[in-house]
């Protein structure tokens, strides 16, 4: 099983480990109370919760790439949830942060241990650019969710405006500083690539350009200010407002249509 998840991911096992939250992204950005990490995960809860399908009866929701657990401690007062993560670490967190979930160590490339409609709804935040082979991936989703169900995904825009700004190829950006990233792409191949699967996307934007600094003299604080409030205001309200052009990551909202095209 080890040798398989090392494959389908195309990077070493230990890179996903307890380093990994240490590292790359994690390591400049803390995770506390009111920090942005914080608010995203509040800010996609809210998301689920708008878009998901609405049921009499207890949903149930998968997500791939659960990594710390905290979304699913958000959410599994409502849903049943199941975490699914490379790394034995993220399943130990995931069972401390979300205690009512399901953690289990799988790869998202794998996603035929799941029988066809399993979950109401499917999240993926920043996992899918980790996978070897996405497109495989979001068709493996089509079939794991039930007629009407959802699937929602973050991530990175290579695209966003000011990113020529940074120069990643000198200073490497929230993209370009991982080398876990093996498959970024433009926001228009993912949604090409969920409309070939089945799904009618509902929403595609953009959430906001947070990756400062972009220009030079200027204190990095005032930038996170001014370009960050946009962030801020699509955050506190639960909106979907800014374009995809102007954000780091590209946000996905997608359904799976009901065979007779309803949803």
């Amino acid at each position: 099983m080890t040798d398989r998840l090392e494959q389908a991911n195309g990077a070493p096992l230990d890179e996903y480990g307890e380093r990994y939250f240490q590292s790359y992204n994690y390591a400049d950005r803390p995770l506390g109370r009111f920090s942005m990490y914080w608010f995203a995960r509040r800010y996609y809860a809210r998301l689920v919760r708008r878009f998901a399908p609405h049921k009499p009866t207890t949903m149930r929701l998968i997500e791939l790439g659960s990594g710390l657990g905290h979304l699913l401690g958000l959410l599994n007062d409502r849903y049943a949830c199941v975490g699914i993560d490379i790394a034995h670490y993220a399943a130990v967190q995931t069972r401390l942060n979300a205690p009512g979930a399901s953690a289990l160590v799988a790869s998202a490339d794998a996603l035929e241990i799941f029988a066809d409609g399993s979950f109401d709804v499917v999240v993926a935040l920043h996992l899918v650019e980790h996978l070897l082979d996405p497109e495989t991936s979001i068709r493996n989703v089509y079939r794991i969710l039930v007629d009407g169900g959802l699937f929602l995904f973050a991530t990175p825009n290579p695209e966003y405006a000011l990113r020529s700004f940074k120069k990643p190829h000198v200073t490497p950006d929230a993209i370009s500083k991982d080398p876990t990233h093996i498959n970024v792409h433009p926001p228009e191949t993912w949604r090409r690539w969920i409309e070939e699967a089945g799904f009618r996307g509902l929403r595609q934007f953009g959430d906001g350009l947070w990756d400062v600094p972009y220009l030079p003299i200027i204190p990095k604080s005032l930038q996170f200010a001014g370009f960050g409030l946009p962030s801020l205001v699509q955050v506190l309200t639960g909106t979907t407002l800014i374009p995809v052009s102007l954000g780091v990551n590209t946000i996905t909202i997608a359904r799976k249509e009901n065979g007779d095209g309803s949803t």
